[in-house]
């Protein structure tokens, strides 16, 4: 009389899960930060995986945070080479003095119920 094991055990055994972060230190918090947002945005248990040794490797200090970027780039789908490769990036500028009358007339109109 043997059990057969039940699928949704099986399933959630394989499953990654995601690694806890250490707020308190800003370095490795902003990694976590980067680390997270390829985490949840990965398809594959395979890749959540990998995205796990390369957290665990800078958790343990085996990697340094240029290498830890350089290896989790490959998973960011905002921040892949290929996405950058022959386009331009511009940044749009404003005046202090217009940001703070638009931030002022917001304030205003939204305290007074507009």
């Amino acid at each position: 009389m043997s059990q057969e094991p039940n699928p949704n055990e099986a399933a959630t055994s394989t499953q990654p899960t995601k690694l806890m972060d250490r707020p308190s230190d800003f370095r490795f918090h902003a990694a976590y930060l980067v680390y997270s947002e390829a985490w949840d945005k990965a398809q594959s248990p395979e890749v959540k995986l990998k995205l796990n040794e390369i957290m665990d490797a800078l958790s343990a200090e085996k990697i340094e945070y240029e290498t830890f970027y350089r290896e989790i780039s490959q998973y960011r789908v905002g921040f892949s080479p290929e996405h950058l490769t022959g386009t331009r990036a511009y940044i749009e500028t404003g005046r202090k003095k217009e940001w703070r009358r638009r931030e002022e007339r917001e304030r205003r109109n939204k305290r007074h119920g507009r």
